[in-house]
């Protein structure tokens, strides 16, 4: 048996039956949230590469441009240019729950709604192609925090498919499979024990014929020598 004392009564019999359709039932639950995790996880890791792929290429052009509009402005003029910002952003979360995973939501507000607003500088005094490295940089930005968020999104779902792996695995070789040993053993015991108490009834049965029958041969004796003694 694995492991597992149990009394052998019909109340720990009954008891155990309770406890294996229990661990059956929750078995079968954690296995569809299980395959529904990873069917989700599986759809946030191709949004992520697909995501990535475009931040990572948008990332290279606002490289390429800065590094445009640095070799035509000079290092003291691009940096009082971008000394002070003039836009602000306000960034919340707030979460989804996902198969009982709460998954981050990021909200990006900008303090105004112009576009304008998003350069700190004038725009006599430097190059266009500052401008455009500062305009695709604003726009790169909102899918960075979106690509963050996926992502984040991804690490928590993997972490909740690995502890409900753990768990249906436990239940699956561990505690149904000795739950189930467990119902043997004790169906077991309680047959033997029927057997047993049938084979005691059925001697005790005899043995109460066999009394009977000597009994009634006793009689049987007695009134025979009653008769012949008064035939005489």
């Amino acid at each position: 048996m694995a492991n597992i004392t149990v009394n052998p009564t019909r109340m720990e019999l009954t008891r155990l039956k309770g406890k294996l359709r229990t661990a059956q039932r929750g078995h079968k639950l954690l296995k569809d949230k299980r395959d529904e995790l990873m069917k989700q996880f599986l759809e946030t890791v191709r949004e992520v590469r697909s995501l990535r792929a475009e931040v990572e290429e948008e990332l290279m052009t606002v490289h390429k441009s800065f590094t445009v509009a640095s070799a035509l402005m000079s290092s003291e003029a691009m940096e009082q240019a971008l000394l002070y910002p003039k836009q602000s952003v306000e960034l919340t979360q707030t979460s989804q729950n996902i198969m009982s995973v709460n998954v981050p939501v990021y909200h990006f507000q900008t303090k105004t709604k112009s576009d304008a607003d998003i350069y700190p500088y004038g725009f006599a005094a430097t190059s266009g192609e500052l401008d455009t490295a500062v305009d695709a940089l604003g726009k790169v930005f909102r899918k960075m925090l979106k690509l963050a968020e996926i992502e984040k999104s991804a690490q928590l779902m993997a972490e909740e498919i690995e502890k409900t792996r753990r768990r249906v695995n436990a239940l699956e070789y561990v505690m149904i499979p000795n739950t189930q040993e467990a119902i043997r053993y004790i169906t077991m015991k309680l047959d033997e024990n029927d057997r047993a108490t049938t084979t005691r009834l059925m001697k005790v049965k005899d043995m109460i014929l066999q009394e009977a029958l000597e009994e009634k041969r006793a009689a049987d004796a007695r009134a025979a020598e009653r008769f012949a003694a008064q035939t005489e």
